[in-house]
């Protein structure tokens, strides 16, 4: 009976263990299928006039609800999101100061359409340039810009196609730096959700497309008044961006942000018929997510949330502190407390390591459910020791 009762217990075992293993396999299915879960299937009136429509929570990425959301599109002046996103990543690189003089050439002064009507050969700083992007859509200013990181619009636009590769927008393909329409240029409402949810991290940016008026050169001869195209930002509570767009291809697009008791919000509608409607459902699909969902918290940005033993590294141990506020979404009023994590990584790992690379994952859990799963990044580069170091390593050891 004794022995009927172990094997039993062994068998337990191996089938809890074999279901940990699918369960892990089939993580991105089981996440996918509470994402689905978690969309408003009572609310099929959300943006019923846009072709494509999109809405997510900007801390985890999670979707709260989509129409259409994967559907390529022509992208209009949105196009001008990566621009900027490009501009600031080059300004954290220290390729480019905000402070320094982009000059403009025949090029981008022949921009049509949205502009702040550069002239050629005119100068002014990144940051200015920036501004006229974010907040009148220049078109001139965009190319001037592409053509001060890249040296050419078109090499910029592969430098876009690129960044957006690594963001994972998987229906995008961008052929200029502005929007303006040309054939093979596209993208979709998730993509687009994808890329600001990255743009919005930026300060500098936030305050300019949080802002609905300005001036560029006001203290010159040729001061120019700067009105945001996106209306939301002064009668919207908690909008800050951020971007509008409009061709008669496209139509209305918009990638709005706003942010109320600390939830960030992104609402993206590409294709609707006027200004009016485009403003009144992407209003709409934001009043719903702050009225249905908030975000938990797991963990604050900084706090420790492990320890990397390393083998045969200049370092014997590193610290893993999180980059960033580790939070899920979850409908209000609904049960918190079987939320938990679990650290999926290795006790230790050989020296050399490289900053950035993946070492683990963070997984959230609501009982037994996986609902989320985070990546974790090696925070420093950890070169090999040589052997005089790790001899004396073990020789303290000894002693201790």
């Amino acid at each position: 009976m004794k022995k009927f009762t172990v094997s039993m217990l062994v068998i337990s075992m191996l089938l809890m263990n074999l279901a940990v293993v699918v369960h892990a396999n089939e993580a991105d299915t089981v996440m996918e299928a509470a994402a689905i879960e978690s969309q408003p299937n009572s609310a099929p009136a959300l943006a019923p006039n846009a072709l494509s429509a999109v809405v997510i929570d900007a801390e985890s990425g999670t979707v709260i609800f989509e129409k259409n959301s994967h559907q390529k599109l022509p992208p209009a002046s949105i196009t001008k999101i990566m621009t900027m996103l490009l501009v600031m990543e080059a300004v954290d690189q220290g390729k480019l100061k905000l402070t320094d003089m982009v000059s403009t050439s025949e090029r981008a002064a022949s921009m049509g359409g949205s502009q702040i009507f550069l002239e050629v050969g005119e100068q002014m700083t990144v940051e200015d340039m920036l501004k006229g992007v974010a907040m009148a859509s220049g078109n001139d200013a965009s190319v001037a810009l592409a053509e001060k990181i890249a040296g050419t619009e078109e090499q910029f636009v592969a430098m876009m196609n690129e960044r957006a590769k690594q963001l994972g927008m998987k229906n995008t393909h961008f052929m200029n730096s502005n929007g303006l329409p040309v054939e093979n240029h596209y993208s979709s409402a998730y993509d687009i959700a994808l890329l600001s949810k990255e743009l919005m991290k930026y300060e500098l940016i936030r305050s300019f497309t949080g802002k609905y008026q300005d001036y560029l050169r006001k203290d010159s001869e040729k001061p120019f008044w700067l009105v945001n195209t996106n209306k939301l930002v002064r009668f919207y509570d908690g909008a800050d961006g951020i971007k509008t767009g409009y061709t008669s291809e496209a139509k209305f697009c918009l990638s709005a942000s706003a942010m109320r008791d600390g939830m960030r919000v992104i609402a993206v509608v590409m294709g609707a018929p006027s200004t009016k409607v485009r403003n009144a459902e992407v209003s709409q699909l934001l009043d719903y997510s702050f009225a249905q969902y908030m975000n938990y918290p797991i963990i604050k940005k900084g706090d420790v949330i492990g320890t990397l033993e390393i083998e045969k590294g200049m370092e014997s141990k590193v610290d893993i502190v999180a980059p960033q506020n580790f939070t899920i979404l979850v409908k209000r009023g609904s049960n918190t407390e079987q939320i938990h994590y679990v650290l999926d990584m290795d006790e230790s790992m050989r020296a050399p390591i490289v900053e950035g690379q993946p070492i683990g994952k963070l997984m959230v859990y609501q009982g037994e459910a996986l609902v989320k799963e985070y990546e974790l990044l090696a925070p420093s580069t950890i070169e090999r020791s040589s052997w005089w170091k790790l001899l004396k390593r073990s020789t303290k050891s000894l002693f201790h």
